[in-house]
């Protein structure tokens, strides 16, 4: 099952290029990087896009555009996810290449940042038909990527048969198979354990550790708001239950539930399963995605897509503390009413790390050709996130700035740092 979001956005409202930029510009601000070196970091090294045919169950030719853009690959081989939107454009696409490069930069992990996408609402094709573009995909992502210079991922509207099918076209055009082509794959053929859960559990790992600073409430005590319940938000809010936290909203693409006495998040699973819509879980309240937003409660988890929570709607929010799931959920302009409110902002690059570690793990894993157990998994998960947390906190008071200026500038301090190192070729 794949999942896909509407993107709404305010009228003349920033590109998601546009609030990548902004917030690079603020956390450069507070580094002392010579200018050349934080000119040279805002720019992508490279732009791929395509225009594909695909042929249709009833034979008809449909062409699509698909795009791969590596932000830099200063600290190792790109690393980012593949996502299948009708929203997907190029300056999406930019942002979440830079935004990953300073994730896996802050997470201390030997990648670069990279993205990719294609121009598709994956609802709208058969089996058959998804399977045939993400092939021709892949096929003319071919000089882009390998083991050892680009590694996609699923992403919004992806999921692990998706990269089966691309380890797969990638592996028949060079005669062997190449597990480490790509991660988030189904276990059968090299995948790891926990890399599905991974992203909604190191969102809940960051959000405890969040907690413990603001709040002395008991889990039950704590009220948790989830938008998305795509693989993200469905697995935050399924290991938040776990722990004892009071889930009372999550939402999809069609709407949200609420129930101020909390939901059974196992229930919610089994019938957004059955029906592809969380809103017939019938012990809850209907409600619509604006609205969500704005529900009473401690914890929001924006884990949708971008610039969900902006300039007209932040006033409004009641959590005390945000952990973003989704990548760059957070406009600037909310950023700082927020903050100025005093709500605590657990930025993306931060919050929803917990994807990229693992893939790191299963990355490392299928290189070896050794495998872990779950438990080493996660364990190794919790431990890295619970340590890019305190280094970010570390920052941010070292410096006083907030939660994502402070990620924003460990990331970009130590791409920067590498880039001095290495030097300006030739």
């Amino acid at each position: 099952m794949v999942a896909a979001y509407n993107i709404t956005r305010e009228p003349h409202a920033a590109s998601a290029y546009d609030i990548a930029i902004a917030q690079y510009d603020r956390a450069v601000g507070f580094l002392n990087l010579d200018e050349n070196i934080a000119e040279y970091l805002k720019y992508p090294r490279r732009e791929f896009t395509v225009n594909f045919p695909v042929k249709r169950d009833d034979g008809r030719i449909e062409m699509f555009t698909g795009y791969r853009v590596h932000h830099s690959t200063i600290l190792g081989p790109s690393k980012g996810g593949i996502r299948y939107s009708p929203a997907v454009d190029l300056d999406e696409v930019r942002a979440l290449a830079m935004w990953m490069s300073w994730k896996c930069a802050l997470a201390h992990i030997p990648y670069g940042g990279a993205k990719g996408g294609v121009v598709v609402d994956p609802r709208t094709l058969s089996h058959g038909e998804l399977e045939r573009l993400t092939r021709r995909y892949a096929a003319e992502l071919i000089p882009m990527i390998s083991p050892h210079s680009d590694i996609p991922a699923p992403d919004m509207g992806t999921n692990p048969q998706i990269m089966a099918w691309i380890m797969d076209t990638y592996s028949m055009t060079v005669g062997y198979s190449v597990p480490a082509i790509v991660t988030g794959k189904p276990l059968n053929i090299g995948g790891s354990e926990g890399r599905q859960e991974a992203t909604g559990r190191g969102v809940i790992v960051s959000m405890r550790e969040a907690l413990t600073r603001v709040s002395t409430a008991r889990p039950e005590e704590t009220r948790i708001v989830v938008q998305g319940f795509g693989n993200v938000g469905m697995n935050a809010a399924a290991y938040a239950y776990a722990l004892g936290y009071k889930v009372v909203a999550v939402s999809d693409i069609n709407g949200g539930i609420y129930n101020a006495n909390g939901l059974d998040i196992p229930a919610v699973k089994a019938a957004a399963a059955d029906s592809g819509d969380v809103r017939t879980f019938g012990e809850a309240e209907i409600v619509g995605n604006d609205e969500l937003l704005t529900l009473p409660c401690d914890v929001l988890i924006p884990a949708a897509t971008e610039g969900q929570i902006n300039e007209s709607n932040a006033e409004h929010i009641h959590a005390q503390v945000i952990v973003e799931g989704a990548n760059g959920p957070t406009t600037p302009q909310a950023d700082d009413i927020l903050n100025e409110r005093g709500v605590l902002i657990v930025p993306d690059i931060l919050a929803n790390a917990g994807g990229v570690i693992v893939s790191y793990f299963e990355w490392v894993q299928d290189l070896q050709a050794f495998f872990w157990d779950e438990d080493e998994v996660l364990r190794q998960l919790e431990r890295a996130m619970i340590r890019n947390y305190a280094a970010t906190e570390n920052m941010a008071e070292e410096y006083d700035v907030d939660l994502r200026t402070a990620a924003q500038m460990l990331g970009i301090k130590r791409v920067a740092d590498a880039l001095e190192t290495r030097g300006i070729y030739p």
